[in-house]
């Protein structure tokens, strides 16, 4: 919608102080051509907006000037309500803040669209962990957090997996990442990742951190997503699976079966699955009992079946 386009463009130049022609399509989903055509727009309108040639050119509003467009369509208010859930501000100790701010965004809102949004928030419930995970203990997240606000070093006591497991670190926050329901720092040097529930102590010094100059957490954290994922399943393991068993199938597994599943006459299906490693793949297929047979790697289903030999001669 043009005229919505039109004020997020405003608003654009109003918060950011100067963004050029890319930079605005970009932001807008729309060519570079459309951007023209809407500042010709805004000339026309009045808004004393203007733009500068060169390296470091761009559009501009003028000095002092400052919009009075503070509404919001249906959808953007029903988007700031689904991504303000308490939750996540009640574990960075921000809870009253949140309440306060949802109360301020309530009491801006026409009446009409106030009550869209309060039946909306009766509606929706975001409970971001699994349904077998209690949640993780995170003592030390309002202090993290706040270290990451104000770009202080941290040193912390942090217990990993591998020995020696309790070490010391010290660490420039970059930022906060939550994921399925647990917090992440993402730290220099390096960055590297910590997981906060995993902080023993933990103490805010006076020195700045040093933030590399151009660093996106939300881009850095989906590459290592993508690159924890491409070093997971590097193995494969051909089986056959009963319907029981693979509606039981979570995740690259499940996408997997849908993918190479070959139907049999018994009802079963035989794929091909990727597993991170024999160990793995061992303790997973054990679980799905007499609903799977491990056809290959053959291995695999040597170590299985001394598995269940050990078993059957327990509970003989």
């Amino acid at each position: 919608m043009k005229s919505s386009r039109l004020v997020s463009i405003l608003l654009l130049l109003q918060t950011r102080g100067r963004m050029t022609a890319d930079g605005l399509a970009e932001e807008l989903g729309v060519s570079v051509r459309t951007v023209y055509r809407d500042v010709e727009a805004l000339h026309a309108a009045g808004v004393p907006l203007y733009g500068e040639a060169g390296h470091r050119g761009g559009y501009r509003l003028l000095p002092g000037h400052r919009s009075r467009l503070t509404g919001l369509f249906a959808p953007e208010a029903e988007a700031l309500v689904l991504a303000g859930m308490p939750g996540a501000a009640d574990g960075l100790g921000l809870g009253p803040h949140f309440a306060d701010a949802q109360l301020k965004l309530r009491a801006a809102l026409p009446e009409p669209l106030r009550e869209h949004v309060d039946r909306l928030r009766r509606r929706f419930h975001i409970d971001a962990p699994g349904w077998y995970d209690e949640g993780d203990e995170t003592p030390f997240l309002p202090e993290v957090a706040d270290a990451v606000r104000t770009g202080r070093v941290l040193e912390v006591r942090y217990r990993r997996w591998k020995e020696p497991t309790d070490v010391d670190r010290r660490l420039e926050p970059y930022g906060l990442v939550l994921k399925a329901g647990r917090w992440y720092l993402v730290a220099g040097p390096g960055p590297r990742t910590y997981r906060v529930d995993q902080i023993l102590g933990l103490t805010v010094t006076d020195e700045e951190a040093g933030i590399p100059d151009g660093f996106d957490l939300a881009a850095h954290w989906r590459a290592s997503q993508a690159d924890f994922h491409s070093r997971l399943h590097r193995d494969e393991a051909t089986v056959r699976i009963s319907a029981r068993g693979a509606a039981r199938l979570t995740g690259a597994a499940a996408r997997a079966l849908a993918a190479t599943g070959v139907p049999e006459p018994d009802g079963w299906t035989r794929a091909t699955l990727p597993v991170e490693s024999p160990e793995q793949a061992h303790d997973m297929l054990l679980g799905l009992g007499t609903e799977v047979e491990v056809l290959a790697p053959e291995d695999l289903r040597a170590r299985l079946a001394a598995t269940v030999r050990t078993l059957a001669e327990r509970y003989a």
